[in-house]
């Protein structure tokens, strides 16, 4: 199914599906890489860079038509008192943000919208949770080659990222069209372009099961290069 995304067009504009749970700084102009390990809680926080756990919450049972909406507040008490119970309430990349899993068209009663991206890939009646984190990334940053148990999807601000998998490769950047990859194939991440990307990321993840996986049997073809 085509995946929809209904958002307000001005400098953040885009989600891109991307994989972003260990990351490994390596510039393109270096073969060196160093890596910087698993996705940390963002109370870890030392540096801008790099990937940081904002939110984890358990969502339940979804159906087919599922979808990420994200609003904007003009303070937390304000994202508060308009969240529902599928809601999570972030402060990330200068702004407060009301992130929701729910269906098509739903709409807090407050905010401003962003963005409706969907449906996303899940498996009906199955339970999920949510895991939200910030990327920022400086171009020629990669991760490790990982497989997510659930959809993942990506609100770009700034910069541009390829994605690998398998089957394909996907290209989002701020200002495009967005981009969903359903949960199960492994993928590698490349941060491509010469602006530093800065992005939302949503891991859709059957609760039974950890977000992310490290892979080892899968070699890229180097469709991101």
């Amino acid at each position: 199914m085509t995946p929809l995304a209904k958002s307000r067009r001005g400098p953040m504009a885009a989600v891109v599906a991307l994989s972003v749970t260990t990351l490994s700084l390596c510039h393109q102009s270096s073969a060196q890489s160093v890596a910087v390990g698993n996705c940390k809680p963002v109370s870890e926080r030392t540096t801008e860079v790099g990937c940081w756990i904002i939110a984890h919450q358990p969502i339940g049972q979804l159906t087919a038509q599922t979808f990420w909406h994200l609003d904007v507040y003009p303070t937390r008490a304000a994202a508060e008192a308009a969240k529902g119970s599928r809601g999570t309430v972030v402060e990330s990349l200068g702004k407060i943000w009301l992130l929701t899993i729910e269906k098509a068209g739903w709409r807090p009663s407050t905010g401003q919208r962003i963005a409706e991206i969907g449906p996303l890939p899940v498996v009906a009646g199955e339970e999920y949770s949510a895991q939200y984190m910030e990327a920022i990334l400086n171009p020629g940053m990669t991760s490790s080659l990982h497989t997510h148990a659930g959809p993942e999807a990506w609100y770009t601000l700034a910069g541009e990222t390829c994605l690998e998998t398998p089957e394909r490769k996907y290209v989002g950047r701020a200002g495009g069209e967005p981009v969903i990859v359903p949960g199960g194939p492994p993928m590698l991440l490349t941060a491509t372009g010469t602006e530093q990307r800065r992005a939302l990321v949503l891991i859709l993840h059957q609760s039974s099961k950890p977000p992310t996986t490290l892979v080892h049997d899968w070699t890229p073809k180097g469709l991101c290069k």
